[in-house]
């Protein structure tokens, strides 16, 4: 029985996800199952590979997305339980867990970031969750910062006033929006676990029956607002989402996208534009597209102020202004 798919989707952070395979072997392990071993897989022995070795099996797919840094060669020479799927291109978050998804056979799916390092117990916390709660979909841990501070990863669905707040220049000044504070569950400590809206996808179980049920990423979705769409449909579908404080995995956040810091910015935005376009409300999306928009020429105007006044920091500033120029390039390009 293949009871636990672990797929990971990894671009250019070779060394992290040396780490965070390390840590999924050292925990299947602690749990008491049995790793499929990716040549047995491959051949396709379905059935009972892992019991023999002492408990039900979990198999590792690795989705690289064209990494330049040599991970997909580090995957199969350090890695053989692992079943690397290697990209000829970057398919994107979504597109690519699909990929994963396809290639795997578990009662539960875990959607695992490269970034991560998983704590002792974390495995059997999550997947006890699914087997003793038949409406969750999906439930995920406590995300954890290296210093071992907790990581934002609670969220109800967005309003579209935290939507014009978060993650522009407004939130410096308008950090406390109730509407803001409602998007990050701030009216529930993360030390309690919960039933949230939707979690952030770093490390994510989701029950393979539910995505049976409603599919799987949507992959117009490239980076960011993914997990979100997907907790969406579970909750139209009638799961719950569960936050679960107790299993805790570490995240080195945004270890793969701040590799490219144009588009970080583009696909955050542009992904949750698609959001709201996507669950009925196309005229908030079209107004949030051009408020975001001028955000960036504000921060260009901010930023050339700066460089006539900090002529020390002119290297910091000049990279900044190419990057905003860059995004608004981009948005009277039409996107």
């Amino acid at each position: 029985m293949v009871e636990l798919s672990v797929i990971i989707v990894s671009w250019n952070v070779a060394d992290l996800l040396r780490a965070c395979l390390r840590s999924v072997l050292d925990e299947v392990r602690r749990a008491g199952m049995a790793p499929i071993e990716a040549a047995r897989a491959n051949e396709g022995e379905g059935e009972g590979e892992g019991e023999g070795a002492g408990g039900p099996g979990v198999e590792i797919v690795v989705v690289d997305n064209a990494s330049r840094d040599g991970s997909a060669e580090m995957v199969r020479r350090e890695f053989p339980a692992a079943r690397l799927l290697a990209n000829s291109e970057n398919r994107g978050f979504g597109a690519a867990n699909n990929q994963g998804l396809a290639e795997s056979r578990g009662a539960a799916v875990l959607f695992l970031n490269p970034d991560t390092v998983v704590h002792p117990g974390a495995f059997s916390e999550l997947l006890a969750c699914l087997r003793e709660h038949p409406e969750v979909g999906a439930v995920g841990p406590r995300l954890v910062n290296p210093d071992g501070s907790t990581q934002s990863s609670r969220r109800h669905f967005p309003r579209l006033a935290a939507a014009f707040v978060e993650s522009t220049p407004l939130q410096r000044h308008l950090g406390r929006l109730p509407a803001l504070r409602h998007y990050y569950a701030a009216d529930a400590p993360d030390s309690c676990s919960q039933t949230v809206d939707w979690l952030v996808g770093a490390c994510l179980l989701v029950r393979r029956a539910a995505l049976d049920r409603v599919g799987g990423f949507d992959e117009r979705f490239f980076m960011y607002s993914e997990e979100m769409d997907l907790c969406f449909r579970l909750r139209q579908a009638g799961y719950s989402v569960r936050y679960l404080a107790s299993a805790q995995v570490t995240h080195h956040e945004a270890a793969s996208s701040r590799q490219d810091l144009f588009r970080q910015n583009v696909n955050f935005h542009e992904s949750r534009e698609r959001f709201f376009r996507k669950h009925g409300r196309p005229l908030g999306a079209l107004v949030l597209h051009w408020f975001v928009f001028l955000t960036y020429l504000e921060q260009m105007a901010e930023e050339s102020g700066k460089l006539l006044l900090q002529p020390a920091k002119r290297s910091l500033r000049l990279d900044r202004l190419r990057l905003y120029a860059r995004v608004v390039v981009w948005y009277l390009r039409g996107s």
